[in-house]
This record gives C-alpha cells, sequence and structure tokens, in this order.
C-alpha cells in the first residue's frame, strides 16, 4: 500500500487493508470508517459508462418505483409543498425525479453520464437526492461536500446506498462485486459524516439516509 494512499472521505491517513477478493483490495479508513477502493483499480470512464449501458430501469417500471420509494416516502414528508431539488446522479431513467414531479415538486437532473448539465450545480435546492450513487464516487468527500453546500437552509440531503456491517458479511457481500462500486459507506461512517455538518442523521430501514435540516 503506497505510503501516500489517503481517505477519499475525510483524507484520513490511518489506512488498513478491510479485506481482498480476486479482482482488488479493499481499504478502511480508521477515521470515518469508509472502506474504499484504492484508485489505480477503478475502471476508465469508458468502461464505467459501457456498466450503466447495461442497465435496464425504466421511468414507468412499477418495480423499480417500489424501490425508490423508500427515499421519495420518507422525504416527501419532510418537505414543503413545491419544495424544489436535484436529483444527482439521475442515470438515464429519471424515475424518482419523475415520482417526486408527480407530488408536486420540481426537480432538476443532473448525472455526469448522461445529463451532464453544469448549470444545475448552482443551486440552490430545498432538498437533493442520489439514488445508488455515493458508492459510484471516486472523490466522495468533495463531492457531498459540493451537494451540501448546495441546499438552502433548512434542506435535506436524502441517499440510497447499502451500509457494510462488518468485514466478515463484506466478505460475501454481493454488493462489492459490481466493478463500478469503489465507496462503501457504514452507519458509523454517516455517523462521522453528520458530527462534521453538525446536522443530524436518520437511516430509515437497511439503505436509506436522510440528512437535515441543514
Amino acid at each position: 500500500m503506497s505510503e501516500a494512499m489517503h481517505c477519499p472521505l475525510c483524507a484520513g491517513r490511518e489506512i488498513v487493508q478491510f479485506h481482498e477478493d480476486r479482482r482488488r483490495p479493499y481499504l478502511r479508513c480508521g477515521d470515518c470508517a469508509l472502506v474504499f477502493v484504492p484508485p489505480a483499480y477503478h475502471l476508465s470512464r469508458e468502461a464505467e459508462r459501457a456498466e450503466y449501458d447495461l442497465h435496464q430501469n425504466r421511468v414507468e417500471d412499477e418495480g423499480y418505483r417500489k424501490f425508490l420509494s423508500r427515499l421519495a416516502l420518507p422525504l416527501a414528508t419532510r418537505l414543503a409543498p413545491g419544495a424544489r431539488g436535484l436529483d444527482f446522479g439521475c442515470g438515464p431513467a429519471p424515475a424518482l425525479a419523475c415520482m417526486l414531479g408527480e407530488a408536486g415538486y420540481s426537480v432538476a437532473l443532473y448525472d455526469s453520464f448522461y445529463r451532464p448539465d453544469p448549470d444545475v450545480l448552482r443551486g440552490p435546492y430545498d432538498f437533493i437526492c442520489a439514488t445508488e450513487v455515493v458508492e459510484h464516487l471516486h472523490r466522495p468527500g468533495a463531492e457531498l461536500a459540493r451537494l451540501w453546500a448546495l441546499l438552502e437552509p433548512g434542506g435535506w440531503l436524502g441517499l440510497m446506498t447499502k451500509l457494510v456491517r462488518d468485514q466478515a458479511a463484506f466478505a460475501s457481500w454481493h454488493y462489492k462485486n459490481d466493478p463500478t462500486h469503489v465507496c462503501f459507506f457504514s452507519a458509523q461512517t454517516w455517523q462521522w459524516w453528520a458530527r462534521q455538518q453538525r446536522t443530524p442523521l436518520e437511516i430509515v430501514g437497511a439503505d436509506v439516509i436522510l440528512l437535515g435540516p441543514r
């Protein structure tokens, strides 16, 4: 492991090996508990896009909508009527934005591959959603800080990502096998991040994270 290795979330340097499989190693930060894949094992942008193009999500897919409702429903109970939001990492089928639009909210779209519009990253927003996104981020510290800064006072950040439980469970965890997944958060990681922002944290169910109000 390189002496220059640092955590992509908190920049900590207390890094230990957490797991290794036949494809890549997984490191863990001693400060924020993020588990991450070293940059040398990240896919190229072209290979990453090719993986995303294999996804078959559709806006009208009821199963997909039910999955996204695990974030949409608890978030909506915290929003004022007509709140303005951003679906960050919306992909080619922005079903969550459509669902929230049907509920009366205005939702801008951003995705670095499918909707790379820098203008929408100027904000501000009343809420920001990122479903199954943060595990793909090569620079999660910078990206989360940018999203948090785009929120109005009182705004909400809503995320969906599966959480690391422990080292033994990680070894057989299917979630780590996706080659585009390079960052793995635990409840401990989100608790650390919420403390840095001095904001409340709520983990809903197994994989929904609500941060706010800002």
